[in-house]
């Protein structure tokens, strides 16, 4: 029978990394230990040996009896000498001390007295009682101090718990004083002067550290380009960059890093979203591209996903003003990585919309919409703007007004406008437009087997099924969602978007947020439920009335009021006469200052309450409000002029009774009141519009056309019509157009040029003669040099 051996077997590495950090220690402090045993062992041995053949060099033999001199006094001393030498005294009685002193006699040749005539062996059966004695005398040696112990981590075995010491290391203080020693001088050797580097010297050699961090990240960069596939593994290495610890080009290595790698991950990430692998697909047995493109797809998620990390935490950082112990990038630094990464967030959220962690990065940016610092929030709302722009389907829109909502309720309505200003860039719209066309253009509909059997020959149903088949696969091609599915997404955006704009008009109507939520409302309004028409009007209306808004959050009520009255609301047997009286009482606020912005939200309302609802506009409405807007044109910039002028001509199209204000003669009974804000009964009829022949004297080309025009009551053809580019535009493309908020003048002035270019007049021609020649006189004359004295013409000021 075998008996099996207990072979003890060596740990392994990963057996060595579950030991816990106390054990790992504890081995440490043995092996440690056992070589500093060992070391002492040895020099302890060596020492020895040393002082062994020290002392029989320095050593003499004792010479034989001289017969000529005998010394004995010396001889006792130096017996006496070595006696101490040899034997510790403290610890032996007198007859011990003796004895060893006979036996040590004895024991040679050059140390025994020759002089003493008693035999070797003469006395020892007397003595042997005494050696007996001192033979059974237990040995005491010198007391060595109690070494402390040292409580290990016990070990559980079969029996129970078995406790563990050790004894703690004993430091022999005068042999580490020996080991000092013999270490300073090396120490003395290893130490040199560090030189000191000039500024200059400084620059040069950190602008050649940064040329090979470069060229590092250059190369590691076009290796991922020209093969992603195989050389996946360089973007750990490209990462790894971002904790550069050189302080002297730390802060604009990490910054290219960042930039670098959000370009290549815009470049290499494929167009689908990488879902992780189900136990069965790793199990199933696969071909060795499509493992290479599993290992490609795996490593590019899991790089993606650290990258993300370490931009949130270099944001976390520059947040919480929060140092890190190794001091290699300064606070102020901190800021410069910090909009790098925030850039690249913005980049990755507009530019990846498909791929994985898209919430995550929403999650990151929205936070910062709101941020104090007012690059980083513009940059994070213009992204988030651009997304909203570009997407079609409405799948990330709906994640980021989801993420926008929840943090605005969060904060108790205290965010930036610039946050809500961005649903305006929602592309509701245009999925209204689509679903029309695609009501209108109904897919083609493929004929069954009976249909092409009963109908169609053996030839044409076979070119038939090749042309479906086709079809087919152009659909497919084509990948493009169906409507219903953007509907229902663009249907719970926008509910989200009027929840948080009802939020703000019911619980912060003081908020700086109001005019980004009206203007919000006046641009979905004829997408709101009919039911909430009513209250929203009277919510409106309470706001204008209560006097604490600004003229320009008072346009955009108005302007939401009217955009809902003219979609669903025609339905509706509203009359919103309050708000005209509003809107003519209040165009005067305009003016060619600070409210001229205004102008436009004041076009844009009367095309909606006028133009658009010109069946539910009475003639005396319209006549007030014409009147009205020619006075206003007077003390406008130019720009404002030609876009009140322009909705003039607009309107005298849509209401041709109104040329009556082109004639002189009143009609009707009463007198023109025009302090009065009622513009039903200011009695309009009754004036004319005698601003037009002041604004054909103006100095701006275009607005002298417009009144022009339309003192020749505004024909569409003649000379007194206007040219297309003019007539074709509406009111506030216009305003935009003859803008001069760039400080240029549209069109431009021309120069004043003479056709004889030959004569030019010069600066004598404008004097007289004679102070021409007094001006020639004292120049001709020689300038003497005089002291100058102002002393005497201040002594005579001050007297």
């Amino acid at each position: 029978m075998k008996v099996r051996r207990n072979k003890k077997q060596v740990p392994s590495f990963r057996k060595l990394l579950k030991t816990s950090k106390v054990k790992l220690e504890n081995k440490l402090k043995n092996k440690q230990f056992k070589q500093q045993s060992t070391l002492k062992k040895y020099r302890k041995e060596q020492r020895k040996l040393r002082q062994a053949v020290k002392d029989a060099v320095s050593k003499k033999p004792i010479p034989l009896e001289d017969p000529k001199e005998k010394r004995p006094g010396k001889r006792i001393e130096r017996e006496e000498e070595e006696e101490e030498e040899a034997l510790p005294l403290d610890m032996m009685d007198e007859d011990d001390l003796q004895l060893m002193k006979d036996l040590g006699q004895r024991a040679s040749f050059l140390t025994r007295d020759l002089s003493s005539s008693e035999p070797v062996h003469a006395r020892k059966r007397k003595h042997e009682h005494v050696i007996d004695k001192y033979e059974k005398l237990p040995r005491t040696l010198q007391t060595a101090p109690e070494k402390e112990l040292i409580h290990l981590l016990p070990i559980k075995d079969k029996s129970g718990i078995i406790p563990q010491t050790r004894e703690k290391p004993v430091i022999d203080s005068n042999q580490d004083e020996e080991d000092q020693e013999e270490m300073e001088p090396e120490e003395e050797i290893i130490e040199e002067p560090i030189e000191e580097l000039t500024l200059e010297e400084h620059l040069i050699e950190r602008k050649k550290k940064l040329q090979e961090k470069k060229m590092c990240i250059a190369a590691l960069a076009s290796a991922i380009l020209s093969d992603p596939e195989s050389n996946i593994k360089k973007l750990k290495e490209l990462r790894s960059m971002l904790m550069e610890q050189d302080p002297d080009v730390a802060v604009t290595v990490r910054k290219l890093v960042i930039v670098s790698l959000m370009e290549l991950f815009k470049d290499i990430t494929p167009s689908y979203k990488i879902r992780p692998l189900t136990e069965a697909e790793k199990s199933t047995k696969i071909r060795k591209e499509t493992q290479k493109l599993r290992e490609f797809e795996e490593g590019l998620v899991s790089q993606y996903k650290f990258y993300l990390e370490n931009l949130e935490q270099v944001v976390k950082d520059w947040k919480q003003r929060k140092l890190k112990k190794s001091n290699v990038v300064s606070l102020k630094a901190y800021k410069g990585l910090a909009e790098v990464a925030v850039k690249s967030l913005c980049e990755l959220l507009v530019a990846l919309p498909h791929f994985n962690f898209h919430n995550n990065i929403i999650v990151l940016v929205v936070p910062l919409m709101n941020d104090m610092s007012k690059l980083i929030s513009e940059m994070c709302c213009e992204a988030v703007k651009k997304l909203f722009k570009q997407d079609k389907l409405g799948q990330a829109s709906l994640g980021v007004i989801k993420v926008i909502s929840g943090f605005v309720k969060g904060r108790n309505y205290e965010v930036r406008p610039e946050m809500l200003r961005t649903f305006l860039c929602l592309r509701i719209k245009e999925v209204e437009v689509k679903k029309d066309t695609e009501d209108i253009n109904k897919q083609k509909k493929f004929m069954t087997f009976k249909e092409k059997r009963r109908t169609l020959s053996r030839m044409q149903r076979k070119w038939k099924k090749a042309e479906e088949k086709l079809e087919r696969e152009l659909r497919e091609a084509e990948a493009s969602e169906s409507s219903e599915k953007k509907l229902k997404l663009h249907t719970e955006t926008l509910n989200i978007v009027f929840v948080t704009y009802f939020r703000i008009l019911k619980k912060a109507q003081r908020s700086p947020l109001l005019p980004a939520v009206l203007e919000g409302l006046a641009k979905f309004a004829h997408l709101i439920n009919v039911e909430f028409f009513d209250d929203l009007l009277v919510v409106l209306h309470s706001l204008i009335e209560s006097g604490d808004l600004s003229y320009q959050e008072s346009l955009h009520c108005v302007q939401t009021a009217f955009h809902v009255l003219s979609g669903q609301g025609d339905v509706l047997n509203i009359d919103p006469m309050k708000f005209y009286t509003h809107l003519y009482k209040t165009l005067f606020k305009l003016h060619a200052g600070a409210t001229n912005e205004g102008v436009e939200i004041v076009l844009q309302c009367l095309d909606v309450m006028l133009t658009k609802r010109r069946k539910q506009v009475s003639q005396q409405r319209a006549l007030a409000f014409i009147k009205r807007l020619c006075t206003l044109a007077l003390h406008v910039l130019p720009n404002s002029s030609i876009g009140i002028l322009a909705t003039n001509r607009i309107l005298m199209h849509t209401f041709p009774k109104t040329d009556l204000l082109l004639d002189n003669e009143s009609q009707g009974s009463g007198v023109f009141l025009p302090e009065l804000d009622e513009p039903e009964y200011c009695n309009a009829q009754n004036t004319a519009l005698w601003e037009l022949h002041a604004l054909r004297r103006h100095y701006h080309p275009i607005v002298q056309r417009f009144a022009a025009h339309l003192i020749a009551g505004a024909p569409s053809e003649g000379s007194e019509a206007l040219k297309p580019e003019l007539s074709r535009r509406s009111a506030a493309e216009l305003f935009e157009a003859y803008s001069m908020a760039a400080m240029t003048f549209n069109p431009p002035v021309e120069s004043s040029n003479s056709k004889r270019k030959d004569k030019v007049l010069q600066g004598d021609s404008f004097l007289s003669e004679e102070l021409s020649q007094l001006i020639k006189r004292h120049c001709s004359e020689v300038a003497t040099q005089l002291p100058l004295d102002f002393t005497k013409y201040l002594e005579t000021s001050l007297r």
